[in-house]
């Protein structure tokens, strides 16, 4: 059975300590169990991909629950992810942690922290104006934001100050290094993006 990744929920962060007594920080994910809800076919679909469902939802509408019923469950999270073959996937079937083999090299999809307004000094790592010759506020000013008249505005896409954080963001090149299939448990090699109890999409790196 091969799929490019499953959904999983950040538990947190710990440190890892292998036989020989070296220690590796580690992101504990949990990974499942995700349930087959859908499976795309190239004749009716246009391509071939699995849809899996994540965590129990705790209300549906009509349309998401009917689509989901076959399944046998309700699930919050929804996603597709491509797959070797389809002929190992029907509907209503578990994933478990045992999809990913310990050393295999992963990319980890997540939602960054909010941090809430910032200056362009924390959100863009701008330098700030200078610290002397009479300037006493312009110490975390973002300076000139366009010239007055051509083009007489502000280019959309101007960096300044604003919402920080709350963006999809991708690490790549991480390793798995241990998996707990009872638990539906695998450690992670570093940090990923995301709070705890955020969820986050794992896939085998190039997928």
């Amino acid at each position: 059975m091969t799929i490019a990744g499953l959904l999983g929920r950040k538990i947190g962060m710990t440190t890892y300590y292998h036989d020989d007594g070296t220690a590796e920080p580690v992101t504990a994910v949990e990974v499942g169990p995700c349930v087959v809800t859908q499976v795309k076919t190239d004749a009716r679909d246009g391509y071939e991909a699995v849809q899996i469902g994540f965590l129990v939802a705790s209300k549906l509408n009509q349309a998401e629950a009917g689509h989901q019923a076959r399944a046998g469950g309700k699930f919050s999270h929804l996603q597709e992810f491509d797959v070797d073959g389809l002929s190992e996937f029907e509907v209503g079937q578990e994933l478990k942690a045992d999809v990913f083999e310990v050393g295999e090299s992963i990319k980890v999809i997540g939602i960054s922290k909010g941090k809430g307004f910032a200056g362009v000094v924390r959100r863009w790592n701008f330098a700030g104006g200078p610290k002397t010759h009479g300037q006493s506020d312009r110490h975390r000013s973002p300076g000139s934001i366009g010239a007055g008249t051509s083009p007489g505005r502000v280019w959309p896409g101007t960096k300044m100050g604003g919402h920080y954080g709350v963006d999809r963001k991708t690490v790549k090149g991480l390793r798995v290094v241990a998996a707990d299939v009872e638990k539906n448990v695998v450690l992670v090699r570093g940090s990923i993006p995301g709070a705890k109890n955020g969820i986050v999409r794992i896939e085998r790196q190039g997928k």
